[in-house]
């Protein structure tokens, strides 16, 4: 540091200036006794350019004693995280209270880096080089020093002097030039900025005529691909035949040992051709969707532009335009038992395949239709059971719950292979001892497990978790003849238990569900609730082939039943608002997703049933058959959530799509100077005026 200027003013100890001439210097006697006088400790080596200058005391600070400035503090490190809590409780189940934690978690991680280095004699290592290919002895990095075994022998000559012996010294250091020069070092792959052929992008550049060994393949099958490409493809495959040509040259001539080696090359070979497959399938489904559509063109046209002109002369009547029909050759004798859309896929739907004659159960079979593709399903699931419900799960489209003859439930990934579903109940899960009637969907729970919940006529309603590899069941409650089972002893009367037959869970309300028995009863219940029933429904004579709620409004629901009746209830009112007699067996009832007054149903003589509210309080808008044989029963009914068509099947195994005439699907018109509300809430809007209608007269029959 260069010595200040001594030309400078210093403040005295009375606040006067004192002007130092250049060439005056002050004695060191006269700086330390300034220094005593103003307190300042000036150490060694500051004599020499502190002298003209004196270190001002700031105003604000702490005056110690002398004491307290050679008092020693200590300061203790420890290794607590100051921003872990301190106030943590903890539910003892012991005592029945929350408990404050001691033990605190304090480790904090700021930086975290995973390496991918290994240590050249583990085991790791050595699988890694033995999986390469690669040699202990080419694997090993120089670290400076040669095996004896690679030192080449140089003659022993005699030495004259000291200067040869310090060349030939020299030249035998590892890290002398000659030894860097002459040494063959194998080629290991640079680590940072070595690039994988996958990693690279599609447009590979022209290689050079140098390189080239023979000209390229031409490409017969693809016009973009690159040449390349392919012919690194034939290049592999030679290898591959030389490689096993050498195998079987090296191999003992032994017949057992020729079968073996057969045996491999053909599940490799199979092994290739698979995911060749895969490659194709994908191009081979659109292709055969483009070849039915063209095989199918008037039908495709229909459903996309045609509109019966002739409903306007028809006085608000409507008809049905069949379009496609769906059946698997292997379904025979095989009854449609299920239908249900895909809410994601709006062209694709499933369909349950099973049997109602009880005395002629058998195997059953899962299918899947896409409108694109009529002539052919595009999942097929072979079952030991006959199926006789399913769900498709809303947000997860690729999973589907189905319920057995059997009384198993299981639940089927689309994205999987093979057949078998990935979770199947069990006697020691706690499947059912009855069919299984219904299952459906629910929220997942709150630890985002997904959860479905199914009905049979064992009388239990249950709820099914699917944890890790298995299913997980709670009973939420049992249905007997006089009202809801609780849990009690073991000794107590056994009540008549009640079959149930069908279930649905409220669309708003996600707690509150209906559940139909063989008995004819519906009994509104709760998931909190197992040991009653919130109201019970003396709905029909014989068993309740299906309950629904109302898409739009929260207190409608709709029921059918074997004894010729669908009724139309309010929850909230014990006698039915509405009642239709089909004169046939109802075996199915659905309400539109586009209409709150709208709903369909289906009856064993083969007539399908249309009902719009709105429009006719009395009877259907539109009664068509909808089977080719007389005898033919149709069995369930599905709308579309989205085009303007309806599913039905029937017991011979056959799905039949058609299409709603523009007066089945008409909308409401505002009368003039009213304006209609927006949304579902004109839906809303038309059922509460329907029913405050009917809430002054008495119920209206059909």
């Amino acid at each position: 540091m260069p010595p200040p200027n001594n030309n400078v003013a210093t403040l005295g100890r009375k606040g006067s200036v004192v002007q130092k001439a250049p060439g005056a210097k002050p004695t060191k006697a006269a700086n330390k006794k300034k220094d005593e006088e103003e307190g300042v400790d000036v150490g060694d080596g500051w004599d020499d350019w502190t002298h003209g200058k004196a270190l001002i005391k700031p105003q604000d600070q702490l005056e110690l004693t002398e004491a307290e400035l050679k008092e020693e503090i200590t300061r203790i490190l420890t290794a607590n995280n100051p921003h872990a809590p301190q106030n943590i409780v903890r539910y003892s189940f012991k005592e029945r209270s929350f408990k404050s934690t001691s033990v605190v978690d304090q480790m904090a991680v700021h930086f975290v880096l995973e390496g991918s280095l290994l240590h050249q004699d583990s085991d790791e290592a050595r699988r890694l080089r033995a999986k390469e290919g690669l040699s202990e002895e080419t694997a090993t990095v120089d670290t400076g020093t040669e095996p004896d075994e690679e030192k080449p022998e140089t003659p022993a000559t005699p030495v004259e002097d000291g200067g040869e012996v310090e060349e030939a010294g020299e030249e035998d250091r590892p890290d002398s030039a000659a030894s860097k020069t002459d040494k063959k070092e194998p080629k290991i792959t640079n680590q940072f900025n070595f690039s994988e052929r996958a990693s690279q992008t599609l447009n590979n550049p022209l290689r050079e005529r140098s390189c080239q060994t023979e000209p390229p393949p031409r490409n017969i099958f693809s016009a973009t691909a690159s040449q390349w490409e392919i012919y690194d493809a034939y290049v592999e495959e030679l290898q591959k035949q030389e490689k096993n040509k050498e195998k079987q040259k090296a191999a003992p001539s032994k017949k057992d040992s020729d079968k073996s080696k057969k045996k491999t090359m053909l599940t490799e070979a199979q092994m290739d051709d698979m995911s060749k497959m895969g490659k194709l399938s994908k191009k081979s489904t659109i292709l055969e969707r483009m070849v039915n559509q063209n095989t199918f063109d008037d039908v495709a046209q229909d459903f996309k532009y045609f509109e019966d002109a002739s409903d306007e002369f028809r006085d608000k009547e409507g008809t049905l335009l069949p379009l496609w029909k769906f059946h698997y050759d292997k379904a025979k004798r095989l009854s449609v038992t299920a239908l249900c859309w895909n809410k994601k896929y709006q062209d694709l739907f499933a369909v349950g395949m099973g049997s109602y004659d009880f005395s002629k159960q058998g195997r059953g079979m899962l299918v899947f239709y896409s409108l694109k593709k009529s002539a052919f399903p595009e999942y097929i699931y072979p079952t030991t059971s006959g199926v006789l419900c399913l769900d498709i799960h809303e947000q997860h489209s690729y999973l589907v719950v189905v319920g057995f003859y059997d009384g198993c439930v299981a639940v089927y990934n689309l994205q999987e292979e093979g057949l078998e579903p990935v979770y199947k109940s069990t006697a020691k899960t706690g499947k059912h001892t009855d069919p299984v009637w219904q299952v459906c969907w629910q929220n997942d729970d709150l630890d985002s497990n997904h959860n479905f919940y199914s009905v049979s006529s064992d009388g239990r309603v249950v709820s099914w978790t699917l944890v890790k590899n298995e299913l997980v069941f709670t009973d939420i409650i049992r249905l007997s003849v006089n009202g809801a089972v609780s849990e009690g002893p073991e000794d107590a009367q056994q009540p008549c238990i009640a079959s149930g037959t069908s279930f649905d869970f409220h669309k708003q309300i996600d707690y509150l569900f209906l559940v139909g028995t063989e008995e004819g009863k519906i009994h509104k219940c709760s998931k909190t609730y197992s040991s009653q029933f919130l109201e019970t429904y003396i709905a029909h004579s014989m068993a309740v082939d299906a309950v629904k709620w109302n898409h739009f409004h929260p207190k409608v629901f709709i029921s059918c039943s074997s004894d010729w009746t669908v009724k139309i209830w309010d929850h909230t009112i014990n006698t039915p608002m509405f009642t239709f007699d089909l004169n046939a067996a109802v075996g199915d009832v659905a309400w539109s997703p586009y209409s709150s007054t709208v709903f369909a149903a289906v009856t064993t003589d083969g007539t399908v049933h249309v009902f719009d509210l709105d429009i006719n309080k009395y009877e259907a808008i539109c009664q068509q058959l909808a089977v080719g044989k007389k005898k033919t029963k149709l069995t369930h009914i599905e709308f579309n959530p989205i085009h303007p068509i309806i599913i039905v099947g029937d017991d011979r195994g056959y799905v039949t799509s058609l299409k709603l005439s523009p007066n089945l699907r008409k909308k409401p018109k505002a009368k003039k100077g009213q304006e209609l509300p927006k949304g579902p809430e004109v839906e809303v809007a038309k059922m509460e005026r329907l029913l405050s209608l009917l809430r002054e007269p008495e119920q209206s029959t059909v």
